[in-house]
C-alpha cells in the first residue's frame, strides 16, 4: 500500500514539474498530470537503464532529468489534444448557454 502511495506522490511531483516547464496554460486535470508523471517515471527509468545510468553513486540526476523530460513531452503533446477534445481553445472554457 505504501508503494502505491509513493508512486502517486512521485507522479504528482514529476507531473507538476513537467507542467511548470511547458510554456502556456495546460488545460488538463490533476489526475492526468499525475498519470503523465507516473508514465514519465517508468519510461525515464527504462531509458536510464538502457543508457546504463539508472543506478549511480549519490543522487541520480540523469535518471530524474529523463523522467521529467518524458513527462514534459507527454504534457506538450497531449495537452492541446485534451483541450481540443474538451472544446477549449486558447485557454478559454466554453460553457453551455453562455456566449
Amino acid at each position: 500500500m505504501f508503494q502505491i502511495l509513493w508512486i502517486v506522490l512521485a507522479g504528482l511531483v514529476i507531473g507538476l514539474l513537467a507542467r511548470l516547464i511547458v510554456r502556456g496554460r495546460q488545460n488538463i486535470p490533476l489526475w492526468l498530470t499525475v498519470g503523465f508523471g507516473i508514465i514519465g517515471a517508468l519510461v525515464g527509468n527504462v531509458i536510464a537503464s538502457a543508457l546504463g545510468v539508472r543506478h549511480t553513486g549519490g543522487f541520480d540526476w540523469i535518471r530524474h532529468i529523463l523522467q521529467v523530460g518524458v513527462a514534459v513531452a507527454l504534457v506538450a503533446i497531449v495537452s492541446p489534444m485534451w483541450a481540443a477534445r474538451r472544446g477549449q481553445s486558447s485557454g478559454t472554457r466554453r460553457t453551455a448557454g453562455r456566449l
